[in-house]
């Protein structure tokens, strides 16, 4: 066993050694391929050290794929693939290896060879890129495109044309989102990707994906190597750069927007007149079908021409009429669209749309000269009779034709007949009602007190601070509805307002929490109002005796399930709008104190709550006070506490002992009722 284990110890040796030996015999061939056979063969052929190292001597290393030199403590390959070295635009031009790394005199390189710049043969290029953006990021010390970013390994760059290379013009999208579609890269240097993005989704980048070679790409608009930002004036994309750069691809647009009013405007220098990305969009540029378009029919008016020419800018600067958007919504064109009409006329179907021009300019489509063939397009057979009438007449405009002034007088004529008759119509009802109800009311005997003069103030209160809120809350939301105008008020004022009302709301609520502990009468409502097992029950043998479907109508105590589920949602949105409402009024505070997103929350909260609240006092609240044909025309319990007596035993038959209390004795008094209601 000694013997036998000896021996196999002294094979093992013989097998590493071998193993030694081999690896030995491979390193050395490298160092005599690298350093002694260029000197054995100067010292044979002395005229060939003169001469500079060959393509094939360089690859005699570099070909090796397993070549690496350490960076950083990473390694870096320093391998080159001799075919496509070969087929690169370098390869093809016969370039040498030493043509571009002219600092190697030989293979064994004695001195660290320099980082070769592609600026000492392309200069052009070199100097553009100098001056663009990428280079200026570069210097800041932040990550950018440098060459061969873009145009690949400096040893497989191919030309511009070939279909493989990275900047043939079907590639130059892809090639430019290796940077600008990486997100975290851009945001690095506080840019976003959206317009990578934005660029696939548009008219150009869909059609460069189904292989057009005509359609815009990244250099088309912001150029090659001289990339700048787009407030250098020396950009193609600088604001008054924008229509020559789309007439590249656009000219007959280009000429035609040149001559217009908006083309004018430019070359006159003035910032507030559109170009091309103005109306169309810049990265996101979609055809005019696509209903996302801001071209689009359904798009234009409200949207596009809107920016400008709705607003008073334009007429503070420049004398132009403002609010045309809306004098044309409110014209039946403008209806006519926004219901959806696709043959209702809008902006450009009069005004045109590259070719707009003033209205005095004879060239222009709604120049007097011009307006029976404009409207014409829609209304066949018109004359001046019918087109010189004004189409963007807002009310109370001061104009001087015959018809403006008579539309206008009409206005008001009817303004007065509708308020004056309308008036006088409610009035007159209104007056016949209340005698109507009153009479009804006092046939009602016997009655019972139903609510205290307390529950009735505390009714009230919650009654006129719920309206209030209501209406100066979605005042905030809905600033253009028909209420909030009727308010009158300004912002500064609606907030007051509805900030004392949650203030009252919020009391009022106090109030009731230690009415409810302390008082008599609050503490008989708590034990009535509170939910028993049977009030589920209740539902359904109300359901199906309501439908028909068999069944007797269920009894109720002091409180129907009605009453207290509405009771008890009322004390659950009271405590959470108040909740969210202080949250939002102490935003800052809870901000700091939790989280800025709670704010968030709490105004979502809030606002959806108000929904739910006033949809449930209008569909659920409201029946039971005015749509319940037993109480026609109204429960007057909230006005003066009473019912009679027949109906709150039709409706409240288990409460035996309010109905027999109110048969025996005479009617209690406010002071002495010891019964209430929600």
């Amino acid at each position: 066993m000694i013997r036998f284990a000896t021996r196999r110890d002294s094979c093992h040796r013989d097998v590493v050694g071998a193993k030694r030996l081999l690896l030995s015999v491979k390193v050395s061939s490298r160092i005599l391929v690298c350093t002694l056979v260029p000197f054995l063969l100067g010292s044979v052929i002395p005229t060939r050290a003169q001469h500079m190292p060959k393509d094939e001597d360089c690859l005699t290393c570099h070909g090796d794929s397993t070549l690496t030199k350490d960076v950083n403590g990473k390694p870096k390959s320093l391998f080159v693939d001799g075919k496509k070295l070969a087929h690169s635009i370098h390869g093809s031009m016969k370039l040498a290896c030493v043509d571009c790394h002219n600092d190697v005199k030989t293979l064994a390189h004695d001195v660290q060879p320099q980082k070769v710049l592609c600026i000492r043969c392309h200069a052009a290029a070199g100097d553009a890129y100098a001056r663009s953006m990428h280079a200026k990021v570069t210097h800041a010390g932040l990550v950018s495109a440098g060459c061969q970013d873009c145009h690949g390994d400096a040893h497989e760059v191919l030309a511009g044309g070939h279909p493989d290379s990275p900047v043939n013009h079907a590639h130059i999208p892809a090639t430019c989102g290796r940077c600008h579609g990486q997100k975290f890269l851009m945001e690095s240097n506080g840019v976003s990707t959206q317009p990578f993005v934005s660029y696939q989704e548009s008219v150009h980048g869909r059609a460069v994906g189904s292989g057009s070679m005509k359609a815009a790409v990244c250099t088309d608009c912001h150029g090659a190597h001289a990339i700048l930002l787009a407030n250098d004036p020396k950009s193609p994309i600088y604001k008054f750069s924008v229509p020559a750069t789309c007439g590249q691809c656009h000219s007959d647009v280009q000429n035609t927007f040149n001559a217009s009013i908006h083309g004018q405007a430019i070359a006159r220098g003035n910032l507030l007149s559109p170009v091309c990305t103005d109306c169309h969009g810049i990265h996101s540029i979609k055809s005019h079908k696509d209903p996302n378009s801001p071209v689009a029919e359904q798009n234009l008016s409200r949207d596009t021409c809107a920016r400008c020419h709705e607003g008073v800018r334009l007429s503070s600067e420049f004398g132009v009429p403002g609010n045309r958007v809306s004098t044309y919504l409110d014209s039946y064109h403008g209806l006519a669209a926004e219901g959806g009409s696709v043959v209702a006329a809008n902006c450009s179907s009069c005004h045109g749309v590259h070719n707009i021009l003033p209205s005095s300019d004879p060239r222009s489509t709604i120049h007097r000269i011009n307006l029976d063939a404009t409207c014409g397009k829609c209304h066949k057979g018109v004359t001046q009779k019918f087109t010189l009438t004004p189409v963007h007449l807002a009310i109370g405009a001061q104009s001087t034709d015959i018809g403006s002034k008579v539309t206008l007088w009409v206005r008001v004529i009817y303004t007065v007949l509708i308020l004056g008759i309308i008036g006088s119509m409610f009035l007159h009802n209104f007056i016949i009602w209340r005698s109507k109800a009153v009479a009804r009311r006092r046939l009602q005997n016997p009655m019972m007190q139903r609510m205290s003069i307390n529950q009735r103030w505390q009714h009230l209160v919650l009654l006129l601070s719920f309206i209030i809120l209501v209406l100066t809350g979605f005042a905030l939301k809905f600033p253009d509805w028909w209420f909030a105008n009727l308010l009158g008020m300004t912002e500064s004022v609606r907030s007051v307002v509805h900030r004392l009302a949650g203030v009252v709301l919020i009391t009022a609520g106090f109030y009731h929490v230690f009415y409810l502990a302390i008082a008599d009468e609050g503490r008989g409502m708590l034990r009535d109002i509170a939910p028993r097992p049977k009030d589920l029950s209740d539902v359904f043998q109300a359901m199906r005796y309501y439908l028909g479907l068999g069944g007797t109508k269920p009894k109720f105590g002091r409180f129907t399930y009605g009453e207290k589920a509405e009771y008890w949602a009322l004390v659950w949105g009271t405590a959470l709008m108040g909740v969210t409402g202080v949250m939002m009024w102490a935003k800052v505070w809870v901000g700091n104190l939790l989280a800025r997103w709670w704010v968030d929350v709490a105004t979502a909260v809030h606002f959806y709550e108000a929904i739910l609240a006033t949809l449930a006092i209008l569909v659920w609240h409201f029946y039971q006070v005015f749509g319940d044909p037993d109480v026609y025309p109204m429960n007057w319990a909230w006005w003066d506490g009473k019912m009679p007596v027949d109906h709150y035993h039709h409706e409240h038959e288990l409460d035996i002992e309010s109905v027999a209390g109110e048969a025996q004795g005479p009617k209690q008094t406010d002071s002495d009722s010891q019964r209430s209601s929600t």
